[in-house]
């Protein structure tokens, strides 16, 4: 089993920046793909970001270039680094893992969401 504790939202001027943090408990995180979706009111949540076990990402065309997703094994923690920010980006932000090699979509681990607030 697997818990993922998420922080680091608020609200942000546009052009601003936050960084998201999801902290996992449990074994074997070095060994979990782990992502990024977020939520907009009266939409589908959607996928933002995933980092694979190695380190490699990959983005939703709406953030490539301004979003930059990390992990620190170590302190079983992902990161997500948001530079300038569009009131579009507004959501609430979802922490994922999913227990596989490879990047297959989301998996049956969320976390409680962040709410982000891009607005002047």
């Amino acid at each position: 089993q697997v818990q993922l504790v998420e922080s680091g939202g608020g609200l942000v001027q546009p052009g601003g920046s936050l960084r998201l943090s999801c902290a996992a408990s449990g074994s074997f995180f070095t060994l979990y793909v782990m992502g990024w979706y977020r939520q907009a009111p009266g939409k589908q949540r959607e996928f933002v970001a995933v980092i694979d076990i190695n380190g490699r990402t990959k983005y939703a065309d709406s953030v490539k270039g301004r979003f930059t997703m990390s992990r620190e094994n170590a302190k079983k923690t992902v990161y997500l680094q948001m530079d300038s920010l569009k009131p579009e980006d507004t959501a609430v932000y979802y922490c994922n893992a999913d227990p596989s090699t490879v990047v297959r979509g989301p998996g049956e681990f969320w976390g409680q969401g962040t709410q982000v607030t891009v607005s002047s």
